[in-house]
């Protein structure tokens, strides 16, 4: 396995007093191969986020992420925890929280971005090395940005690390939420500096992450490029399926109505906010296209209609599998699903059927086994008539002679 370093790296705060469940947020990506989630570690208990990234050794790397996640654990601040990285030749480490601030340490470009509850100024200041500082209780964000050699965009980054920056603050001023900016920032730099690659992202007070949505499916490859489609939407009953299945479909082929195609940056920022009528889903078991996007809309359905129960959500889910909007698993039991009503959260166990069938078995009111035998019976019965017809001269000849 080739190393991996995570060149674009983003903590976003709008909210320090961590009230707002959309209010601290983090995500890293890369144009280098295997951006697994080790790049964006998150904490749920303790709402932190450490990334990182940079040119030392992976043994390196991880000493690092290591040292810095036991210091947080320890309540050390953002800055010490960050300046571990410091130790590590070439190594670089983010981290950030509603609660803590962020801090970069060791070998970066990062722009720090402030804006200032009062007068809504803006500040954006760049560092390079040692350590730089978003205050606790600062509404504000880190952005770190630099090209992978081979990106044929190479060389651009310093001046989307700027504008970029910029944007993050306007959008903070203008009282966007920590995970929409974050989502936004990451299709910005991945259109324009070429660092696209997932990687994914947290969301730091809710406890969400991305997980492996974006991340690449074998080792020593890229993740999703987070500028691409990545699904398209229905938004009137709620089927989805992502690329390149989804590619074909121009509108809706469930009710007809016009479909919505979504860029995987806004695919990350839908799975990370939260509302009143958004759910947390996770699908595991099948990584058929479309399962999670539809799973989502249904889960979500049901929420609205009769809360956090598991029994109606696995009813949902079910009906959704005998409709065919869900194909290749087997139907759910409430035991099948993790509810967590505190923190809008369902995860979905999925039991994937053979590669063979698209549906699973029909609930009959009577035993398989007497199906079974009543074809069995039915198919001697149609041997019997085939035989009849075939002979039937000869039999009744041969009675006749009787």
């Amino acid at each position: 396995m080739s190393s991996v370093a995570a060149t674009c790296n983003i903590v976003v705060i709008t909210d320090p007093s961590g009230k707002d469940p959309n209010g601290a947020a983090a995500g890293s990506m890369s144009f280098a191969d295997n951006m697994f989630q080790s790049t964006f570690l998150l904490s749920r208990n303790n709402q932190f986020a450490v990334l990182s990234g940079g040119t030392g050794s992976s043994d390196s790397r991880v000493d690092s992420i290591v040292e810095a996640i036991a210091n947080l654990e320890n309540n050390a601040s953002a800055a010490s925890a960050a300046s571990v990285a410091s130790h590590y030749n070439g190594n670089r480490i983010l981290v950030g929280g509603p609660n803590i601030g962020a801090a970069v340490g060791g070998y970066f470009s990062a722009y720090v971005i402030t804006v200032d509850d009062d007068s809504h100024d803006i500040k954006v200041t760049p560092y390079t090395s040692g350590v730089a500082t978003l205050p606790p209780g600062q509404k504000g964000a880190i952005i770190h940005l630099r090209n992978t050699a081979g990106n044929p965009l190479y060389g651009t980054a310093d001046a989307v690390r700027k504008e970029t920056a910029m944007n993050i603050g306007k959008m903070i001023r203008d009282g966007y939420p920590a995970t929409t900016i974050l989502s936004e920032a990451m299709g910005e730099v991945a259109r324009d500096s070429g660092e696209k690659y997932g990687g994914g992202g947290v969301n730091l007070v809710s406890g969400i992450s991305t997980s492996d949505m974006f991340t690449p499916k074998e080792m020593n490859s890229t993740g999703y490029p987070m500028d691409e489609e990545y699904s398209k939407v229905c938004d009137n009953c709620g089927w989805a399926l992502g690329y390149p299945a989804a590619e074909v479909h121009e509108r809706c082929p469930i009710c007809n109505s016009e479909i919505r195609t979504v860029y995987a940056y806004q695919a990350l920022g839908e799975a990370l906010t939260i509302s009143s009528n958004a759910v947390a889903v996770s699908v595991y078991g099948s990584d058929r296209p479309g399962l999670a996007d539809t799973t989502k809309e249904i889960v979500e359905a049901s929420v609205a209609k009769n809360g956090y129960d598991a029994s109606a959500i696995a009813g949902s889910i079910n009906r959704g599998i005998d409709n065919g909007l869900i194909v290749g698993v087997d139907h759910v039991e409430p035991k099948d699903l993790n509810v967590k009503q505190g923190s809008k959260a369902v995860g979905v166990y999925y039991k994937a059927l053979p590669a063979d069938k698209s549906s699973p078995a029909w609930n009959l009111p009577i035993d398989g086994n007497l199906l079974t035998i009543l074809g069995s019976i039915q198919t001697a019965v149609g041997i019997i008539l085939i035989l009849l017809v075939l002979f039937r001269s000869r039999l009744l000849k041969s009675f006749q002679n009787r």
